[in-house]
């Protein structure tokens, strides 16, 4: 089951996914998450977005919370979804939980009229990028370096 993440009602839920997936946590942010990742989860968006018209989505197996994501509109042009932030529970991966989820996403990009879904995958994750080409994605040609991280991030497009 896919659905809205809520704030209080599924706060511990989250900070008990992102635990387990600290792995992704340690490869970003070099430490295991914690309250302010659990926050991120439900406030952070993209440059300019607005956070209230922003999608926190939850995807349930078994009444546990194995993924979340967060679908922002808005970024990098303003006709564009943003996939900010997808991250699924190790035990879950690559048992095709991960394209479900995809697609749950694009359609709700796509109900909202956006021409293409965007997103940014770091250099330092060959498996996530190789994830995402399969899905469909193709660089843009746009990078960055992230000064807090010092990871080289590139961003990704999909049309819808």
């Amino acid at each position: 089951m896919i659905r809205a993440l809520d704030a209080r009602r599924d706060r511990a839920a989250v900070a008990g996914l992102l635990t387990r997936a600290q792995d992704y946590y340690q490869l970003w942010k070099g430490h295991a998450p914690g309250a302010a990742e659990v926050e991120e989860v439900f406030t952070s968006t993209p440059p300019g977005c607005d956070p209230a018209a922003s999608h926190r989505l939850g995807l349930f197996l078994d009444d546990q919370l194995a993924g979340v994501a967060e679908l922002s509109f808005g970024f990098p042009e303003p006709e564009d979804a943003y996939l900010g932030l997808m991250i699924l529970d190790p035990a879950v991966r690559s048992q095709g939980h991960g394209a479900t989820f995809l697609t749950a996403i694009e359609t709700r990009a796509r109900a909202a009229h956006a021409p293409r879904l965007c997103l940014a995958v770091l250099e330092a994750n060959p498996r996530g990028a190789a994830f995402w080409a399969r899905m469909g994605f193709a660089p843009t040609g746009v990078s960055r370096l992230d000064a807090d991280t010092g990871h080289s991030i590139h961003r990704l497009v999909k049309p819808l």
